[in-house]
């Protein structure tokens, strides 16, 4: 029998999903889809027999789906994360896990409470450089500190948006990638951070943060996260007593200089980081065993974001994210 996945979300980032769950799963089925523009008719890919819900609610709550995917806004997240720990069905949800440390921590306390299964769709996790550089970064020796840069092309639609009051912009739309590797690579949490917006919530989402993190050691990182004009840049440096490390992710290139070695340079092979996300939560449901990536990481990552934003609006003060996010 092969496990049925139901899938909430068919926008453009869905629709990879679909093609894995479609493709490239053997003992996986996609047994529904959701998507909010039912108008808009069936994605092409899909096969006749899979059912289309326009309602979220009526995907959990069909029989045949056992396990529930979700790509869409944040702001959706926490009300069918809910809906899904009342129907007792394991689900996936695409980072951020929610807009807020507070909706987060509700989330991953539901799950808790019922040992729902919950993971959280940090796919550069799975990247293949970001893996390479976890090996290699210790040869570094103590850390002194380390840089991350993630600058994306403006979306061709982003101009016909309307912001709404409020409204986070790239800190968590893609941001927080970077603040989930830095504890991923390290095996620590941020615990202070110092950020500073292009603008605030209340002006607009935020289209340029620089931000400064330190962890529970004492590491400091350094990330540039912007939207751009054009030109993708998706890299990060680490330099330590012993040497230096970066890793492109972009183009797939890690490079190193370890003591007194020579130069060392790997090209690694792109790894489909959504497909190796999806066989994760499946081998966890099929094994009964906790996700690579639990819930709680997936809130932790939200927690460090809103530290940024506290910080950002008290004009680029350190904050600590322990004090001020996790008791918020």
């Amino acid at each position: 029998m092969s496990l049925r996945i139901g899938l909430i979300g068919a926008g453009r980032h869905g629709s990879r999903y679909i093609h894995h769950l479609l493709h490239d799963l053997p003992g996986v089925s996609l047994a529904a889809l959701c998507r909010k523009r039912i108008g808009e008719g069936r994605p092409s890919s899909l096969p006749t027999e899979v059912p289309i819900y326009e309602d979220y609610r009526a995907l959990i709550a069909d029989p045949s789906v056992e396990a529930v995917v979700v790509v869409t806004l944040p702001s959706l997240h926490p009300e069918i994360c809910l809906e899904s720990v009342r129907a007792g069905k394991p689900i996936l949800i695409e980072k951020p896990l929610a807009s807020t440390g507070r909706e987060a921590r509700m989330m991953v306390a539901a799950a808790e409470e019922t040992g729902l299964l919950l993971m959280t769709a940090q796919t550069l996790r799975f990247d293949s450089s970001i893996l390479l550089l976890k090996e290699h970064w210790p040869k570094i020796g103590q850390c002194r500190y380390a840089t991350f840069t993630s600058r994306i092309e403006a979306k061709a639609d982003t101009s016909f948006r309307s912001p709404q009051p409020g409204q986070r912009g790239v800190i968590l739309e893609f941001g927080i990638h970077l603040l989930d590797a830095v504890s991923f690579l390290t095996g620590e949490e941020v615990v202070s951070v110092r950020c500073e917006l292009d603008q605030l919530p209340g002006v607009g989402p935020d289209t340029m943060a620089i931000v400064q993190l330190q962890t529970t050691s004492g590491m400091r990182f350094v990330l540039d996260i912007a939207r751009v004009v054009t030109g993708r840049v998706a890299r990060t440096e680490w330099v330590g007593t012993h040497g230096q490390i970066a890793a492109d992710w972009f183009h797939q290139h890690v490079s190193g200089t370890f003591s007194d070695g020579a130069p060392l340079e790997w090209t690694v092979q792109p790894q489909q980081t959504i497909l190796s996300t999806l066989r994760a939560f499946v081998h966890a449901i099929e094994t009964n065993s906790p996700p690579p990536i639990t819930g709680r990481d997936g809130c932790r990552a939200v927690e460090v974001a809103d530290a940024c934003y506290r910080s950002a609006e008290l004009g680029g003060a350190i904050v600590s994210v322990a004090r001020d996010t996790r008791e918020a």
